[in-house]
Formats: C-alpha cells, sequence, structure tokens
C-alpha cells in the first residue's frame, strides 16, 4: 500500500527527499515532520531558490524599456549584459527621428544588450546625475556603471560600433 502522511508537504517531500513506496519514516514535528526531515526540506527548498533564474527587472529581449527615478538603479544593477539608456524627450525633434532606429537596434541586439529610455522631462534628476546636458543622448551601461556615450541623433553604424565593442568585452 502507498505511504501517507497528514502533512501538507506530503508530495514535496516524496519527490525531493526520495521517499518510496513501502518505505517507513520518522515523521515528527508540528507536522508528523522529525528534525532531520525538516533540515532537508529546508536545504530542498533553499537549492530549489537558488537554482532559479534570477529576477531580471522589467528587461526584456528585443524591446526597449521606459524607466524613470524610482526604476533605474535597481533595473542597472541587476543585468551583466551592457544597457543602452536613451534620455530624450517629447518634445525633441531628434529624439523622434532616431526612434526607429533604437528600437531596430533592440531587437537587432537581442540576447546580446538590453535597451531603455528615460524622459529627461519627467526625471530630471537622472539627466542631471549623467551630465545628460542636450537630447538625444545616449549612455551605455555596464554592471550600473556609465561606460560610453553617444550625443545626437547620429547614424545606425556608430551605434552598432560602441555596441559591439562593449559586447566583446564581455
Amino acid at each position: 500500500s502507498y505511504l501517507t502522511f497528514m502533512c501538507p508537504s506530503f508530495l514535496e517531500e516524496f519527490f525531493f527527499a526520495g521517499l518510496k513506496r513501502g518505505e517507513s519514516s520518522d515523521f515528527r514535528c508540528a507536522h508528523g515532520m522529525s528534525e532531520d526531515r525538516e533540515l532537508e526540506k529546508i536545504k530542498e527548498q533553499m537549492l530549489r531558490r537558488m537554482m532559479k533564474p534570477p529576477d531580471m527587472g522589467p528587461w526584456t529581449d528585443g524591446s526597449v524599456v521606459e524607466l524613470d527615478g524610482r526604476s533605474f538603479d535597481g533595473a542597472l544593477g541587476k543585468v551583466q549584459k551592457p544597457v543602452l539608456v536613451d534620455f530624450w524627450a517629447d518634445w525633441c525633434g531628434p529624439c523622434k527621428m532616431i526612434k526607429p532606429v533604437f528600437e531596430a537596434l533592440a531587437k537587432d541586439f537581442s540576447g546580446r544588450a538590453y535597451f531603455a529610455k528615460v524622459n529627461v522631462d519627467e526625471n530630471q534628476v537622472l539627466a542631471r546625475r549623467y551630465g545628460v546636458l542636450s537630447i538625444p543622448n545616449f549612455v551605455l551601461f555596464m554592471k550600473g556603471r556609465p561606460v560610453d556615450r553617444i550625443v545626437g541623433a547620429v547614424g545606425r553604424p556608430r551605434f552598432e560600433a560602441v555596441l559591439n565593442k562593449h559586447i566583446a568585452k564581455i
């Protein structure tokens, strides 16, 4: 006959502790679990947590993520890939012109780099922190630190050169 326990974590215990049909168990505690079993359960939970992929924040490959003062530091600190951030404004003509190029780069560099944008009118503190005096202004970050900058509505080859240079260092 199958073993049955009056413990809510029976299935978890069954699969992770390797219990087999017909084995006896020394189950004691609040749920009838022994101290050894409880420690094993804790170890298994910790192992599962460690094996989960890390929380990557708002990042998705191939898209441009909108960041603000609340999300900026946390988002950039969570990734190992380069992050190219477009500092822009609604009223900026060159910003509007370069937007399709930036979005195409996000798709083309999917899996190798992340792309974000920051509205300088709504996030003036961030713009000041990174020395954004004119827009469009693109700052490349590695591990949360600025490593390169492109100012103005430049051609796609300039973006590709900067991105490829830093991707090669990974």
